[in-house]
């Protein structure tokens, strides 16, 4: 109850439109309970008794689960999915922030920590080489909806993409909230 509280309270203070989070049959327990108090949060942000001194919010916001590849007990079924060609560098980047996950237990549980480069360049494009596998994999196996997104031609070409699911505790995402929050959709 005191961690769901808190993320009531955090929920509220940024007062986001659009909330992400792991799905609740992630793989990782901080990930499967994390998923579990966005859940329970939702709704209850917009309850002025719960966490009376953090100012409810007047809209639940939209949950929306990251990618997986989980299929029990639900496979991972698609609203959104996203072109990030543009951007994949700027991801890479924050994922090489990632120092302990990206080049210490990561590698460590997929035993080849001992291929992880010392030099902080040779890192980075050693990082890269693995983690943009699961972006270009992103693309092709939800390819269809990149089509119907960004139409034939650049829906085709499309190398890297991320794709998100949305969550049925938070609120629905309409056409129109659809525009406000991926706006860059529009021109595609």
């Amino acid at each position: 109850m005191a961690n769901r509280k808190e993320v009531i309270r955090i929920i509220r203070d940024f007062e986001p439109d659009l909330v992400f989070s792991h799905r609740p049959n992630d793989y990782h327990p901080d990930h499967r309970y994390s998923a579990a108090l966005v859940q329970d949060a939702a709704y209850i942000v917009t309850v002025p008794n719960m966490c009376p001194l953090t100012p409810h919010l007047e809209t639940n916001p939209v949950i929306m689960y990251l990618s997986d590849n989980f299929q029990k007990p639900n496979p991972f079924e698609p609203d959104v999915v996203l072109d990030i060609d543009d951007v994949i560098e700027r991801k890479v980047d924050m994922l090489h922030c990632h120092t302990s996950q990206m080049y210490e237990w990561l590698p460590y549980n997929s035993g080849v920590l001992d291929e992880v480069p010392e030099e902080e360049g040779a890192r980075r494009e050693w990082m890269a080489n693995r983690r943009l596998k699961a972006y270009s994999e992103t693309a092709e196996r939800f390819r269809g909806q990149l089509v119907e997104i960004y139409g034939k031609d650049r829906g085709g070409q499309v190398k890297y993409a991320e794709a998100f699911e949305v969550c049925e505790y938070g609120l629905s995402l309409t056409n129109e909230r659809r525009e406000i929050l991926f706006p860059f959709l529009k021109a595609a």
